[in-house]
């Protein structure tokens, strides 16, 4: 036990002292943070220095990271604006989604990857990354800007997409397909009655009667996210979901906007985990392989993106700067297009040469979106004083 304890405290001091460094490096030459942490777990990732050799505790600890980061996206979207944002973004979402699949798709096909493979990639390009375009969205525009609110629904639409999609690989791989289906169709409104019930007479009266001791607050807020990530689980859905609908069934509550503030930082510090897995988990002996099919779909993806998020949102009715920002913000694939890639090697619908150049070319998007948005828009990780906003 004492030795697991040193184990993992001397990989929470190298992650955390590495990135304290070269976040300041960052800082001082003007990149994103995000990106250090990407080069941060490259470095001392089993394909780098060797100093941290178990990514996989490392990418468990950042998954967290992304079920907080879900359950404070629910906690600032209110029911009634979450349907009307939804219904207003559908045929935006489902028609970009549908381009992106076919870019990823014949650019994969064109370099000789095999049908199935192709499948599988361009499923992965179809979506943008919930954690950067919210990270790098200041705040003041997530709350109260209509950029904000066009930004959380396409991204929203997409992640039920990839639930979707992560739900039908499962299936295929599994020899209960059909039972899982059942289990999953009937799981939604099991989670929506859940969330409903113990928010309107469990949790609402235990907000109401402890609402002046903030660390009860605190305590009972990531139990209820945790638990209805779990429950979800049960469920064979992601632990996402189930975080989102937490959240959302407490975003008509006034302490709603307290508990998104309060759990800030315990989202942060699970996110700096995330990316370093990012790093950590590629494979640089694949590196010379599939650097160039890579580079090329990145380049797809971060040129396409931007053109067309910003052509059907300008002709849905916006104004063509924030059609376009908006399309910058998006420009990347996502983490779900990780795990659409992960579970499809696991399921041996893809090679691990495939699998490494998807995730070379997701890595890149990731990079090179960083450091188009955080010098060209606000954000709270901006270079300069004039474009950084909280």
């Amino acid at each position: 036990m004492p030795q697991n304890i040193h184990t993992i405290s001397h990989i929470i001091f190298l992650i955390f002292f590495g990135t304290a460094i070269l976040s300041t490096v960052a800082l001082f030459t003007r990149q994103s943070l995000l990106v250090a942490y990407i080069v941060l777990g490259a470095i001392l990732g089993p394909w780098g220095l060797k100093l941290v050799s178990n990514s996989e505790v490392i990418k468990q600890a950042g998954d967290i990271g992304i079920i907080f980061l879900l359950f404070l996206l629910g906690l600032h979207l209110q029911p009634q604006n979450l349907f009307h944002s939804l219904r207003k973004m559908s045929l935006i979402t489902l028609v970009s989604s549908l381009i992106f699949f076919g870019t990823g798709f014949i650019t994969c096909y064109t370099f000789g990857f095999n049908f199935e493979e192709s499948l599988v990639i361009g499923i992965a390009t179809m979506f943008s990354s919930t954690i950067i375009g919210l990270k790098l969205l200041p705040t003041t525009i997530l709350h109260h800007q209509h950029t904000g609110e066009l930004v959380i629904s396409i991204l929203l639409l997409q992640d039920i997409i990839a639930i979707g999609a992560i739900l039908a690989i499962q299936i295929i791989s599994s020899h209960n397909g059909p039972n899982n289906l059942t289990l999953i169709i009937s799981a939604f409104p099991v989670l929506l009655t859940v969330a409903y019930l113990f928010q309107r007479y469990i949790l609402r009266w235990l907000l109401e009667k402890f609402d002046k001791i903030h660390e009860y607050i605190f305590i009972l807020s990531i139990g209820w996210c945790l638990f209805m990530a779990e429950f979800s689980h049960s469920f064979g859905l992601s632990e996402e979901i189930g975080a989102f609908i937490a959240g959302v069934a407490l975003a008509s509550n006034p302490i709603s906007f307290y508990i998104a503030e309060s759990l800030k930082p315990l989202r942060d510090f699970f996110l700096v985990l995330f990316f370093f897995s990012i790093g950590a988990s590629f494979n640089f002996g694949f590196f010379s392989q599939v650097f160039a099919p890579a580079c090329i779909l990145a380049g797809f993806i971060l040129l396409l993106k931007p053109m067309i998020f910003s052509w059907l949102l300008y002709r849905s009715g916006e104004v063509k700067s924030v059609s376009w920002e908006i399309g910058v913000r998006l420009g990347q694939m996502s983490e779900f297009s990780l795990l659409v890639i992960y579970m499809a090697l696991e399921s041996h619908l893809m090679t691990p040469l495939t699998a490494y150049m998807a995730q070379a070319a997701i890595i890149i998007t990731f990079i090179s979106s960083c450091y188009w948005t955080v010098m060209r828009y606000p954000t709270p990780l901006a270079a300069t004083d004039r474009l950084r906003r909280d």
